[in-house]
Order: C-alpha cells, then structure tokens, then sequence
C-alpha cells in the first residue's frame, strides 16, 4: 500500500472542522485506500476504532445501505459518546444520498467524508443541500514523485520515467511487477467500468463505439487545440454521424468521470478565458497507450500532459495563454500567485530555445517564467525565463 503523504495531510487539516470532506476523482485513483489509511492515522493519534464507522457503497455485500434510509439508520446505530468519524466510499451509489449526507452533516459529534467517482455528485442538489458546507479534495492517480518514492531511490531518472509512462501511474498498477498483459487488462477494466458505469449510466441513449472514438480522437490530440466542431467533423468524414451538442455533452461526460482534463484558454494582455480551441488532458499515460498503442506517440506532448497534472496536484488552476500572436503552455494561477510554464521534449536546438523564450518575452508582468524539458543539462536563466529539468521539477515541490 503506498502512502498517499500530501492528500493525507489534507485530510489531516480538515479533521474535526464543521464541514463534510468530499473526496472526488476517477475510479481506482486510490480514493478508498486514503480513506482506509487515514482511519490508520487516527487510530494511530488516540481515536478509539469503535468511534469510526466506515461503509463501502460499491461493495456488493452492503446494497442494503444503497436505500438511504437503511444506511442513515444503520450510521445512527453505530454512534459512540465523542466524536465520531463516518466514511462513505463511492456515496454515488445511494439512491437520492445527498438530503442523507445532509441529515448526517447536522449532527455535532458526525466528521463526516464521503468519496466519489463524479464530479457531477457536486453538482444539483449536493450542492443546493450543502452550499458552503463541504470542502472537495480532488484526487488523482501517483504522480511521478510518488512513482520515485515508490522505486526506493532517485537514480535514473529518465528510466523511471520510462517506465512510469509504460506502466501506468494507477496504484495498483505497482503490484502488477511490469507485466503489460496485465497491466493492459487491468487499464481495460477501468476504462470499460468508466464508460459503462459513469458516463453511459449517466446518458441518456448514449453510443459506447462513439464514446470510445470520441475520447480515441481526444487522446491522441493531446496538447492540440480541439474545437467540438473539430471533433464532430472529424467523425461524419469517417461515416458516423454526430452533431456539435452530442460531441459537447460526451465531452463534459468524460471530464466528469475524471477521464479526461480541460485546459482552457485564457488572453494573458486581457485577462479573460476565450470561448474556443480548448485543450484536452489523459488522466494517465497508461490509459492512453491502452488506447492508441505505444507508436508515434508525441514526447513532448505526453510530458506536457504530465506537467499539466502535476501543476493540479500542487492547486493551481491551469488555463492555455495566449500571448498576443504567442501561445504559452500554461497560465498556473493559485490565490495570487500566477506562474508561466513552457514544456517542451528539448530545446537544445537555438531555434528550438528561442521559439520557447519568445512566447514567454511577450508577457509583460513579473510573474515566474519557466521553461520545463527533459534535457539532462544544467539549469539556466534566460535574463529572468528559467530554464529546468522536468523530472527534477516532478520530485521537487
């Protein structure tokens, strides 16, 4: 089991604080297991075990509680005199859970947190019931860090690299021992659960082959401006026939089961997000090669994506900048700190560095300016536009 150290010591902060911890994210990204650790860590601090009282709700042996009468009665029944700690895994599957979540929520000695696999469980009622009242702790598969932690030393970067793309950055994936048959299952089943439990259970006659060739044509876009049209065109030329809305609702389909990622883009002079051309993000390399094969992949697009989900992990809200006639890679915004990254497979070539610092140049504020690749050269500053390793950025916060 690998410690999840940063999203249990949020959890750590939020402990015995009036509000209901949501955790979110797709599924097998180790929700449960946090969970399942962080009641290891309070058993650890003092807290009596009979004082936490946790449910799995996609354990078939507890469907009973799916009814939210039978799992509120069943909570009540099991509470101690002081506080008690109440865990909800996969909530989603309790039929009208949230006026429950919000009964529970209402009782003093109740910490209460719940998970799942949707961020549209966040949205309607949830959040019409618990407006201002719950914290989301959005989670996401090992990052490269973890990954490292995970192999026991920092030697060889660019081979664990290598093999965290391959392998699969779920944490499961880590006892499978490197091998890709069933490394390939494993990703398949979530894949197909994904679909089939999260998005199509959620459409309405949505087609499972236009799913797939939808998120098919988004991951191998990745880094790439995509428009819906774009999209809907591109499957009519290949005789299936979808309209702008359809391709739209899919979209918001998949970003709500955590699948895919939206990077919009926003005008830096501005200060606003523009409408169009957004970009699409895998939420784990794996998946992708799961998908499309491990052929004529883009290297600097799959790091790109990387960068983009480590910047999540650190709480940045990430947009595609635009910069007069420029792209930059991404706008990182948390509070008030705004950073600007570039990402690129090497920059070793001059025209290469100068195309990189030229986007970056036609930003006129002081913000951080960095230009992430791989290129195992010493770091550089370019009169204020820093130039560094990225897998020594992933392992340093």
């Amino acid at each position: 089991m690998i410690d999840r150290i940063e999203y249990l010591d949020v959890l750590t902060r939020w402990k015995d604080k009036q509000i209901i911890k949501v955790i979110t994210g797709i599924r097998r990204c180790g929700k449960s297991t946090l969970m399942e650790l962080f009641q290891e860590r309070l058993i650890e601090s003092g807290v009596d075990k009979a004082r936490i009282i946790s449910v799995n709700l996609e354990d078939y042996a507890n469907i009973e509680f799916r009814d939210p009468m039978r799992l509120h009665e069943y909570i009540l029944s099991q509470l101690q005199g002081g506080q008690n700690y109440v865990f909800l895994d996969e909530v989603q599957n309790v039929r009208d859970f949230q006026p429950m979540v919000d009964s529970l929520f209402l009782r003093k000695n109740i910490d209460l947190y719940i998970t799942g696999s949707n961020a549209y469980m966040l949205s309607g009622e949830l959040a019409t019931h618990l407006s201002g009242r719950y914290v989301t702790i959005d989670m996401l598969p090992l990052s490269f860090a973890e990954y490292v932690v995970w192999t026991g030393d920092a030697n060889n970067l660019a081979q664990k690299y290598t093999d965290y793309l391959q392998t699969s950055s779920f944490p499961y994936v880590t006892e499978l021992e490197g091998d890709q048959k069933a490394i390939e299952e494993y990703l398949s089943g979530i894949y197909h659960t994904v679909v089939l439990k999260d998005v199509v259970g959620r459409l309405s006659n949505a087609d499972p082959m236009m799913l797939e060739s939808i998120l098919r044509f988004v991951y191998s876009s990745i880094g790439s401006q995509v428009s819906t049209k774009k999209i809907a065109d591109t499957m009519v030329s290949s005789g299936r026939k979808i309209d702008v809305r359809t391709v739209e609702k899919y979209l918001n389909a998949f970003m709500d089961s955590y699948i895919v990622y939206q990077a919009k883009r926003y005008d830096i002079k501005g200060k606003q997000h523009l409408k169009t051309l957004e970009k699409y993000y895998a939420v784990d390399i794996g998946l992708r090669f799961m998908l499309l094969g491990r052929r004529n992949f883009d290297v600097g697009h799959i790091l790109e994506n990387i960068v983009f989900l480590e910047l999540l992990r650190r709480g940045y809200s990430v947009s595609v900048g635009k910069a007069e006639d420029a792209e930059v890679d991404f706008v990182a915004v948390n509070q008030n700190e705004t950073r600007y990254f570039q990402v690129a497979a090497t920059v070793r070539g001059t025209e290469t560095l100068e195309r990189e610092l030229r986007s970056l140049r036609k930003i006129r504020d002081n913000y951080p300016k960095v230009i992430l690749t791989l290129d195992d050269d010493p770091d550089a500053d370019y009169d204020g536009i820093y130039r560094l390793n990225a897998l020594r950025w992933l392992i340093n916060k």
